[in-house]
């Protein structure tokens, strides 16, 4: 019966955050992003606080460490992989033809393909209906926004906020835990407890650990790349590090589109021997140094699980259905193996 009850309270809030967030959607960002840094931060305020610092010194030194991590992504790496990302697509007719004129030859001696299929003017005809629409698409976005006096008031008003809201969160966050532990019923509190412990553990073992991990390799990667001479250096080791939230995959898309992209610039196999040394090194790293000293023995999101916790909240939610996917995937797996240890141990379940 405890644990009935315990089901339906959680089922009771889940509910009810899903119907606030419906409503409160446009001006949550700033709050749901402000709590995310706050959780992220947290500890490090709180092994600050031992050192001793008051709480408000501790908040202050790790949040200037945050917005300076912030800015520098925001005015330095931002930039970078836009004017990467141009010169991409402003190249992309010329190696279009490159692969055309060099590769398709050799293909089609080896796949009898009809040579015309792979043609610059039939690939482009292909794509021209696609790329009008998101030319179309991107015009009606920087309209709206230029031409909304409200939109930019609204997009200012976040940029402003969000500080704001992250040092208070910051600052406050231990009040706040315990302003809701306050709450919750005394008879089914210890439970609740291990299940908000549980999933505080998994989530920042994925924010604190998986992430972060991530991130560092995106970096390494990318200074690795830039090491060869690779053009598109920072845009490849991004997007490597960042689908290294499953093991593997970052190596193996990495390695993938370097490549490529290695063979398109440099017209010649040999660098691509220096690529395999630098995502093999950066995977010697992670193995012995970062996933031992970030993430250590946690128990994280299975790799699988965040894809497709992803790729299903974007499909149902849009943006902000894959920016909230892997916390509500996080508290839910915690959430269901309660629930299926309580039914494998119920009488139900064991009755003859």
């Amino acid at each position: 019966m405890l644990r009935l009850k315990i089901s339906l309270l959680l089922l009771l809030t889940l509910t009810l955050l899903w119907l606030i967030g419906s409503l409160l959607m446009p001006i949550l960002p700033p709050f749901l992003i402000g709590m995310l840094l706050a959780y992220i931060g947290d500890p490090l305020v709180d092994k600050l606080e031992r050192r001793p610092l008051s709480r408000t010194r501790s908040v202050t030194i790790v949040f200037a460490a945050i917005s300076v991590i912030s800015l520098g992504i925001l005015l330095v790496i931002v930039p970078l992989l836009q004017q990467q990302l141009a010169i991409l697509l402003a190249r992309i007719p010329e190696y279009i033809s490159y692969f055309q004129n060099h590769w398709i030859p050799v293909l089609t001696q080896w796949i009898p393909v009809d040579e015309e299929l792979f043609s610059l003017n039939s690939l482009l005809n292909q794509l021209k209906p696609n790329i009008e629409q998101t030319g179309q698409a991107f015009s009606s976005i920087f309209a709206l926004i230029s031409g909304s006096g409200m939109a930019l008031i609204y997009w200012v008003t976040n940029l402003l906020l969000l500080p704001l809201v992250t040092f208070y969160m910051l600052r406050d966050w231990d009040i706040w835990i315990a302003f809701l532990a306050r709450w919750i019923p005394r008879p089914i509190h210890p439970t609740v407890v291990k299940l908000m412990q549980e999933s505080d553990s998994m989530l920042g073992a994925f924010f604190r650990g998986q992430l972060l991990v991530a991130m560092l390799l995106g970096t390494i990667y990318s200074i690795g790349l830039w090491w060869v001479g690779l053009e598109f250096s920072l845009l490849i080791g991004m997007v490597a590090g960042l689908v290294s939230i499953a093991p593997y995959l970052g190596f193996i898309v990495g390695i993938a589109l370097a490549s490529i992209a290695a063979l398109l610039q440099f017209h010649d196999w040999t660098p691509l021997l220096s690529i395999v040394a630098v995502f093999s090194i950066a995977q010697l790293i992670e193995g012995f140094f970062l996933t031992p000293w970030l993430l250590g023995d946690k128990l994280g999101l299975h790799p699988v699980l965040v894809l497709f916790a992803i790729m299903a909240g974007g499909e149902l939610f849009g943006f902000w259905g894959i920016l909230l996917a892997l916390p509500v995937t996080a508290v839910l797996a915690v959430w269901l193996r309660h629930g299926s240890r309580a039914y494998l141990n119920s009488s139900w379940y064991l009755a003859p």
